[in-house]
Parts: structure tokens; C-alpha cells; sequence
């Protein structure tokens, strides 16, 4: 399934230095246009962490895993349009274009993610890609734990502190 993901997915990761784990997770991700555009008013507004993402956004690399994507049809326009008017532009892009393609949306805004249940897209965010981390073998759970209380040092703000009892373990305990 692909993937695409808001700006504050990106900025959890990035705050911490941790984009390359959403890498090892998903391989490619796309990101709006409209995702791109506040991650410029970001940088300009100063949070230097966001510096630099050029280098993995495509096009304007050749080795980018970032996808720039734009919305496409009519469909995807009508969606954006008859969002909820609280939401910030790349959260209506970001469910204007998965749920027309049927991806999995990466969000931790409380508006975009009652919004995305409402419309029945399949969506994660912050904790549910530390998770996955930790289920697929790329992070240890005392790493994906270090890496949730950065992020909370950064400003998120998480339901938890211990991903633990989240994490599925397999039949013989071994997981």
C-alpha cells in the first residue's frame, strides 16, 4: 500500500533526526505539494531541523524517497474541497488523495485523524511507526521508546511514554 504522510509526522521525525526510520519503514513516502509548502514556512520560521529535507524530497533530487505529488482529477478536488475548513492545507491534500487512492495516511493532527476515521482511510502516525519499527525488527523497543520521549522533548504531544503494550508479540513469546 502506499503511503503519505502530513507535515507533522515529518517534523516528529525530523525533530529528533529520525527520518531515515520512516525510510526503513515505508521505503518511499509521498508528500503533497501543499505538505512541501509548510515545511518551507518551517524552515523559514526557523526550526533548522527541517533543513536540508530537499536532499530527500523528489524531483528536485534523484535519489529522493520523499515523493512530491500534487492532487490529480476531479475527484481529488472535489474531496479537498468539501473538507472541514479548520483543517491546515496538507492535512486536506493528504485525505483528499488517500482516500481517493485508497493509501495509508501518516497524521498525528487530532482534526485530520477524526476526519480520516470518518471517511474510513486507513491512517497511523508518530506511535504507530515506532511500533511498526519495533514489530518489523528495525528498532528495539528500548530504541522506539528513547525515540518517543525525544519526541516529547520536542514538543509532541503523546498519549504514552512506553510503547510496550502496544507492540504485538507472536504465539512463542519470541516477538
Amino acid at each position: 500500500m502506499s503511503v503519505i504522510t502530513n507535515t507533522t509526522v515529518i517534523i516528529n521525525f525530523a525533530a529528533i533526526g529520525r527520518l531515515d526510520l520512516l525510510r526503513r519503514l515505508f521505503g518511499a513516502i509521498h508528500l503533497p505539494t501543499e505538505v512541501y509548502a509548510e515545511i518551507l514556512d518551517g524552515q523559514a520560521e526557523g526550526y533548522t531541523y527541517l533543513n536540508g529535507i530537499e536532499s530527500q524530497i523528489a524531483p528536485l533530487t534523484t535519489d529522493g524517497w520523499l515523493l512530491l505529488i500534487s492532487q490529480e482529477g476531479d475527484e481529488e478536488l472535489r474531496r479537498y474541497g468539501t473538507l472541514p475548513a479548520g483543517l491546515h492545507r496538507g492535512e486536506a491534500a493528504c485525505l483528499a488523495i488517500a482516500g481517493n487512492r485508497n493509501w495509508l495516511l501518516l497524521t498525528d493532527d487530532r482534526a485530520a485523524r477524526a476526519e480520516a476515521r470518518r471517511q474510513h482511510i486507513t491512517l497511523s502516525g508518530s506511535i504507530g511507526c515506532l511500533v511498526l519499527a519495533v514489530e518489523r525488527g528495525v528498532s528495539t523497543l528500548d530504541e522506539a521508546n528513547t525515540d518517543l520521549a525525544a519526541m516529547i522533548a520536542q514538543g509532541y504531544h503523546a498519549p504514552l511514554t512506553d510503547l510496550g503494550p502496544l507492540i504485538k508479540r507472536d504465539p512463542q513469546g519470541l516477538g
